[in-house]
């Protein structure tokens, strides 16, 4: 027999547990990269997460006598909705053992929760910012998780979503580079030079993470921009764009994060991460002093890098921004020591950047689906 509970987010004892949940579910797991656990909490600290000033969020888990074994979050984005024409339910934070009887009851508790409101479709995984992964793996189980950037889950996780009635709703692939074998054709090298000697669009490099700070108001509203045409796009708040900004500037270098400017405008952005999986694996979701420090040192010694955030914005395609932003990807992936790269969970309506990625050596090796299902 399995219970459902509401989460009252005010107890700390019930945070702590659905929290807890998940950490327990995947310890000792080898691909598994543990969240930090105060970003799972401000998930759900309703007065802290900016996306609690427009829509609404409840949590659930299920448990098996007395003892949790699923939970799930049900959120109902105002916006994204309004944008969208559409009556959506998002789920996030989905967990639960190999068992579809839990993985139903934790469906069905979704689906009333959003019949009670209005509306009449789901979708998921989709986080609370523009900085949560999307969706469920359903392909590269072997390879690890990059950082926080993305989910991973247990092989079983489609099946019971498919189980319970769902379909794709939409894909995000992630693809894997070998830094040495990443080389641009000459011709790019060369219409790169041009635009760079007509003094137009130019690049925007970082000396300190100061100077990063004061660049941030600029960079999100572009950031949000560039997704406009995208599936999961909504209007971002100026709250949720400083809250998504802040966090990236966490794990940023400022070696490692350019622009791509059209005079005085931002038109482009190539954000790279050395990649601190090895680093978040051995702390287990703490940000102890020591281990911030170890983070740290991580990011000066790992051969991974992540490509997160790469883009140029529709209006200047085809005028050899694009040219000016692969150039320097490829200085930044073989001239920094890394050898393996990500580029990190690009949405399957991305078609020409996956189109470059892949001409230049990149190869899809993961794959996470939004799943979606008329209620």
């Amino acid at each position: 027999m399995v219970e459902i509970q509401q989460i009252d987010p005010q107890n700390k004892k019930q945070v702590r547990e659905f929290v807890k949940f998940h950490y327990d579910l995947y310890k000792g797991c080898p691909q598994w990269v543990p969240p930090f656990i105060v970003d799972i909490e401000t998930m759900l600290n309703k007065k802290k997460h900016p996306f609690y000033e427009h829509s609404d969020a409840d949590f659930f888990v299920a448990r098996r006598e007395g003892k949790i074994v699923g939970r799930i979050s049900a959120i109902e984005n105002r916006p994204y909705n309004q944008y969208q024409h559409s009556k959506t339910a998002s789920f996030y934070l989905f967990d639960s053992i190999n068992d579809q009887e839990v993985a139903d009851a934790l469906f069905n508790t979704l689906a009333e929760w959003a019949r009670k409101r209005g509306l009449n479709h789901l979708v998921g995984p989709k986080g609370f910012s523009a900085l949560d992964g999307y969706g469920i793996q359903v392909e590269g189980f072997e390879h690890r998780q990059m950082m926080n950037m993305m989910n991973y889950n247990f092989p079983y996780y489609p099946e019971l979503f498919e189980k319970y009635g769902f379909g794709r709703e939409n894909d995000f692939v992630s693809c894997y580079i070998q830094t040495d074998s990443f080389h641009l054709p000459e011709k790019v090298h060369e219409i790169s030079k041009r635009i760079k000697e007509r003094g137009s669009f130019w690049v925007k490099k970082f000396k300190n993470k100061n100077e990063m700070v004061e660049w941030g108001p600029k960079i999100g509203p572009v950031y949000n921009k560039s997704f406009v045409n995208n599936w999961e796009y909504y209007p971002l708040t100026p709250k949720e764009i400083k809250f998504s900004i802040d966090n990236v500037l966490l794990v940023a270098l400022p070696e490692f994060i350019k622009l791509i400017m059209h005079e005085d405008d931002i038109i482009g952005f190539l954000f790279c991460f050395p990649d601190i999986s090895a680093a978040m694996q051995r702390h287990g979701g703490h940000l102890y002093p020591w281990a911030l420090l170890d983070l740290m040192i991580e990011m000066k010694r790992t051969k991974w890098i992540s490509l997160n955030g790469v883009g140029i914005l529709e209006e200047f395609h085809g005028r050899g921004a694009n040219a000016l932003l692969y150039t320097e990807a490829e200085q930044t992936l073989r001239n920094a020591g890394f050898i393996h790269a990500e580029q990190t969970q690009m949405a399957d309506t991305a078609i020409q950047v996956r189109k470059d990625m892949e001409t230049l050596g990149a190869r899809i090796y993961k794959r996470h689906r939004i799943f979606g299902k008329d209620i």
